[in-house]
């Protein structure tokens, strides 16, 4: 029977950390010889990390790149290895080498560069022009790089027609929301379309703002999937391939040869000797492995935690300070972060005022009991106090307003960052996506942080986390009181956000189609809102770019978080509905 053994690597590479980065690659790649691979690959741009942006620009970090690449051909010995890298000729190639027994085979460029949302890699690199058919251990394999794969008659097309029998993918293919769903359907889409096996290989971790989720997978020629990695985790997914059916299948259904079809790349498909087949006894097939996909709210939860957890370890900080205020969002990250770095790495600063309710300092002890965190108390009306006697002279013959409302923010801002300053904590910033984006936060105040674990979570979906981690923990973790209670950022007497905002499950759909779908005010009026509720929404997140603009880096879960994916002008005078 023709077989061929594979080993997926989904590994959390660094972005410039070759020396890391070769430890981590050659360790499964001596894990995989162990299984008795034949081949093994690795991500994307695993040996440099992804997306290194305009390190790129850098020489230096072009050769480190390329050095690396040589310490692994060394150590790839006894085993094929298909990994990514950044190959540089006369431009920059988002480039894939073939390697086996210690020596370069083969490079591949990747085809297709994509140049949108998150993505800029035009920027950089310059499209590849073949499409080589590689014959590893007997087996014709077709390889290529992410965006590659997501073309019905692109490069997988011209291989599949030209005779391979396996589609190898190496992807670094950034997390959102439900994404892995659409992706799987679009592979088990090219391996019926072509009559052959797709193997993907996809990177975990997380890298700045982005979340990488793994769960690389492998769809037999039917579109059977057949092996599945676990999401948001490291792991090496090992599984025989049965190509001798990719043979039968194909002299039943001649339709995949798709005579005088239209292809989205002209390339030729050059055939490279890289191994000749193994010569040793059959193997017994192994066991599959389909590892069962996250439901809904634990895989955002999970992205979370992850992206937290390496933004934070990768960056060299030893913990975390957190505002608690009593509320859902402060509840949330302390959660998200204690299982993300432990409860010795967090820390709790609470903050009360005069408009504090008595009990949120309360829930603010309750959760950190719960979850096992240290926590300090520093009341804010001394500084509150002395601020308004500094401005009594300039405020006179002025009301209150939205003015002593912010000083109170920024007050606590600045405690928080002097907690950061002395004890070398990063403080993680609370506020979510429908704060953000309609300006319901205040410069230098709780937009203060480092980094912004729910920045791209709309309000209604922070409820569902903070239940969801209560379910996982088995009692309310998270106080129910918390949960329960009427939003507000008691910055004056009975504040409540509804003062300011419509009810929250009234914003976020208004919010997901303005920012998210890109809808215009028109559009959603049209879908049963308030006409004049619809023109302040889209007003508020038009005019709050500038704020925005400061805020720092958080995880991206959504289709398009702000930032990365939202490019809109600060100054502009267009406005939706007038």
């Amino acid at each position: 029977m023709k077989q061929l053994r594979i080993a997926l690597a989904q590994i959390n590479s660094t972005v410039g950390d070759f020396k890391g980065n070769v430890r981590l690659i050659t360790e499964n790649i001596l894990k995989a010889r162990a299984a008795g691979a034949d081949l093994v690959a690795f991500p994307e741009l695993a040996i440099p990390g992804y997306p290194p942006e305009d390190l790129l620009l850098k020489s230096s970090f072009i050769d480190a790149n390329l050095r690396a690449l040589e310490e692994i051909v060394t150590a790839s010995k006894g085993i094929s290895v298909v990994i990514g890298f950044v190959d540089r000729k006369e431009e920059l190639y988002n480039a894939t080498a073939i390697i086996h027994e210690g020596k370069l085979a083969s490079i591949y460029h990747k085809i297709y560069l994509p140049n949108y949302g998150v993505f800029d890699e035009k920027r950089y690199f310059h499209p590849g022009s073949s499409c080589p058919i590689y014959e590893i251990s007997g087996v014709n394999v077709g390889i290529s790089v992410c965006e590659d794969i997501w073309y019905d008659t692109g490069p997988a097309t011209v291989q599949a027609s030209g005779g391979a029998e396996v589609i190898l993918n190496i992807s670094a293919s950034p997390y959102h929301h439900g994404k892995h769903h659409f992706r799987e359907r679009m592979l088990g889409a090219r391996a019926t379309d072509n009559v052959a096996i797709v193997a993907f290989c996809n990177l975990v971790g997380g890298q700045d703002e982005l979340v990488f989720d793994g769960g690389s997978v492998i769809f037999d020629e039917q579109g059977n999937l057949i092996a599945r990695a676990r999401q948001f985790e490291e792991e090496l997914l090992i599984a025989d391939l049965d190509v001798e059916s990719v043979f039968h299948s194909r002299l039943q259904d001649p339709r995949w040869r798709k005579e005088g079809q239209q292809l989205e790349c002209d390339c030729p498909t050059d055939r490279i000797m890289v191994s000749a087949p193994r010569q040793d006894s059959p193997r017994a097939m192994l066991p599959k492995q389909i590892t069962p996909l996250l439901e809904s709210d634990s895989e955002v939860y999970k992205a979370l935690v992850l992206g937290t957890r390496d933004y934070i370890l990768k960056n060299g900080f030893g913990g975390v300070i957190i505002g608690l205020s009593g509320g859902v969002d402060s509840s949330l990250v302390a959660a998200v972060a204690v299982d993300a770095l432990g409860p010795k790495s967090v820390h709790g600063l609470i903050m009360p005022s005069r408009f504090s309710a008595p009990l949120s300092a309360d829930y603010a002890a309750k959760l950190a009991t719960n979850l096992g965190i240290k926590t300090f108390t520093v009341p804010i009306e001394k500084a509150y106090t002395a601020y308004l006697d500094s401005l009594s002279e300039v405020f006179r013959d002025t009301k209150p307003d939205v003015t002593e409302e912010n000083i109170q923010a920024r007050i606590r801002g600045t405690l928080l960052m002097a907690l950061s300053n002395k004890f070398g904590w990063m403080v993680l910033n609370t506020g979510n996506k429908s704060e953000v984006a309609t300006g319901y936060t205040t410069l230098y105040g709780d937009m203060a942080g480092g980094y912004a674990v729910i920045k791209d979570v709309p309000k209604t979906l922070v409820y569902r986390l903070c239940r969801y981690r209560n379910n996982q923990a088995g009692f309310d973790l998270i106080p129910d009181a918390v949960i329960n209670r009427v939003p507000s950022a008691e910055l004056r007497p009975g504040q409540k956000d509804t003062d300011t905002l419509p009810e929250y499950e009234v914003l976020d759909p208004i919010l997901l189609a303005y920012v998210e779908e890109d809808k215009g005010v028109e559009q959603i009026i049209a879908q049963g809102y308030e006409p004049e509720l619809v023109v302040k929404v889209a007003r508020l997140v038009d005019v709050s770019e500038y704020k925005r603009r400061q805020a720092p880096p958080g995880i991206k879960i959504t289709p398009k978080a702000f930032g990365r994916d939202r490019r809109e002008p600060i100054t502009s005078k267009f406005r939706e509905g007038g």
